[in-house]
């Protein structure tokens, strides 16, 4: 019975390691959340001032994209499909911008269809039909949410894997666009992991309705990248 329990385990972090891996192909590598305009505005410059965004970032996104994929994953485990779909609506709605909900979308059914070519799951293809349809958006965390509960990955295994995508992102794109090291953004990723356990207690406390997220300087420079012409990446 130990044997069992233990290879469950394996099983399980082997997954967690597979789709939080930022070489999954739904095409995280093509977006920045704006660096570049962080970058050339001044407010990026070197390793400190790239871990405050960074930082803001994730923070900004727990209580958005971790609330919503958390929420996600509670509609898919109770098989309350109209449930899941409201959560895919509403955190469409809360993403500001263009190519933020472009971003949301793009990644959440790259990852839809691949969840659909690793799973029989009756429920995913549903959701992929209705994004066909345009019933629904499609965002990418409400996939995370349906893929890694399927696969008995657990609510905090899928916040861990938000927070590193977003945070994994910009660091991926800060190696292009500005003077830091590899070093530098391991040490980063190393500091922000030690706040995901209060970010995650205090998520995972909130319902759909109490999304939010007051960042109003990033939001005006995702406006900007929008228009911007220092541009590495689609966003």
């Amino acid at each position: 019975m130990k044997r069992r329990t233990t290879s469950g385990r394996a099983t399980r972090l082997l997954r967690l390691l597979a789709f939080g891996d930022s070489a999954l192909p739904v095409g995280a590598f093509s977006f920045s959340n704006g660096l570049e305009t962080a970058v050339a505005e001044g407010l990026v410059r070197d390793a400190a001032t790239l871990e405050a965004f960074v930082r803001d970032l994730t923070v900004q996104s727990a209580f958005t994209e971790g609330v919503a994929a958390l929420q996600a994953h509670r509609a898919r485990l109770a098989e309350d499909y109209d449930r899941f779909r409201t959560v895919d609506r509403t955190l469409y709605a809360y993403r500001l911008g263009d190519e933020g909900r472009r971003m949301t979308c793009r990644m959440g059914r790259k990852l839809a269809e691949l969840a659909a070519e690793l799973l029989a799951d009756g429920f995913i293809a549903r959701w992929i039909a209705d994004i066909g349809a345009g019933r629904t958006p499609g965002t990418h965390p409400a996939a995370q949410g349906a893929l890694f509960a399927a696969c008995g990955l657990d609510e905090c295994a899928l916040f861990c894997a938000q927070q590193y995508g977003v945070a994994g992102m910009v660091l991926n794109a800060a190696l292009r666009c500005l003077r830091v090291s590899h070093y530098d953004t391991q040490r980063i990723l190393f500091r922000l992991a030690a706040g995901s356990a209060a970010l995650y207690d205090e998520a995972r406390e909130l319902e759909l309705d109490e999304l939010h997220a007051f960042a109003p300087q990033l939001d005006i420079l995702a406006s900007l990248h929008e228009r911007g012409v220092h541009r590495l990446f689609m966003n």
